[in-house]
């Protein structure tokens, strides 16, 4: 009896000292300190968003000048949880404009602590600033007139090109252009909305940018009997929600809200939105979810069908 009553104290010192590191760990890490976009937040009760005007469905105007869209959904979850990660700190949303050749250095510089619009995630850009979990996925296409009779990348030699500074399309094209030899003439400006209308005043012949994007524009416009998508993919866009590099806090929170919206079924829930129904400004895109944008999100936690 002395020997399994040894024994039973014995176990219960075992567990009692895994217990203890464990605790300990807990209690330490209820104590560090907030640092970083975190902070910021905690000491301001303010988030800056970035928002792109011209990158819809991701980042719009409505008519009352508000901006909406798929990626400002996406930022809102973000900082609902960011709230409850301040234990339900009331947090306003203040919205700053960006376009894609200010949009990085707003991240970088503090400007902005979100950049909600259509921003590829790539190795280069990772150097300068953090990313989310992959949220869409897109890539360059050419939107041209139908009765040009373009219908790829190598029937745009000599031609006018328009594209968006700043942009992965834009590097996509230099390269295209420099290693076919095709003698593009490329005409970078500000934004999105500014190529579109050069492209449609028939000062150039294509308008490359993401695919999706393109489809927008038509939908928005109502041009489907002018204007086609054509050409394969040129460059390969995952798209990501933007915020500083090297906070490991404010990374955490925001991985945190993508798992949880995938697990939930609320990211699929959000996508069907903004590409499957019809949107507030009137549009609809009939885009249903890629199959690797799906698996994408079952990844994040996203439950089988």
């Amino acid at each position: 009896m002395l020997r399994s009553w040894f024994s039973a104290f014995g176990a219960a010192l075992v567990a009692l000292s895994a217990a203890l590191p464990a605790l300990g760990q807990e209690q330490e890490a209820e104590a560090v300190p907030l640092a970083g976009t975190l902070k910021k937040i905690k000491d301001t009760g303010v988030v800056s968003v970035g928002y792109r005007e011209d990158a819809f469905p991701f980042s719009y105007l409505n008519a009352n000048k508000v901006p909406i869209g798929y990626s400002i959904d996406l930022c809102q979850e973000i900082v609902e949880t960011i709230s409850a990660e301040l234990d339900g700190t009331e947090i306003k949303v203040t919205f700053r404009p960006v376009t894609a050749g200010t949009r990085m250095q707003a991240v970088a510089s503090g400007e902005i602590d979100l950049e909600c619009g259509s921003t590829t995630n790539n190795t280069a850009r990772q150097k300068e600033v953090g990313f989310s979990p992959i949220f869409f996925v897109s890539g360059t296409k050419l939107l041209v007139r139908r009765a040009d009779k373009i219908r790829s990348h190598r029937d745009l030699r000599n031609k006018t090109v328009v594209v968006t500074a700043g942009t992965t399309n834009e590097e996509a094209l230099k390269v295209l252009n420099d290693k076919q030899k095709l003698g593009i003439k490329l005409v970078a400006v500000k934004d999105h909305d500014e190529s579109f209308k050069l492209f449609t005043s028939g000062a150039a012949d294509a308008f490359a940018t993401d695919d999706v994007l393109l489809y927008g524009w038509i939908a928005r416009e109502k041009k489907e009997s002018e204007y086609q998508v054509v050409g394969e993919y040129l460059s390969y866009d995952p798209y990501g929600i933007m915020y500083r590099r090297n906070d490991p806090q404010f990374a955490a929170v925001v991985d945190r809200t993508f798992h949880l919206l995938a697990e939930t079924r609320e990211l699929e829930w959000i996508y069907k939105q903004w590409f499957q129904s019809r949107l507030p400004t009137g549009e609809n895109l009939a885009l249903p979810m890629s199959a690797q944008l799906r698996e994408i999100f079952r990844t994040l936690g996203l439950p089988e069908e």
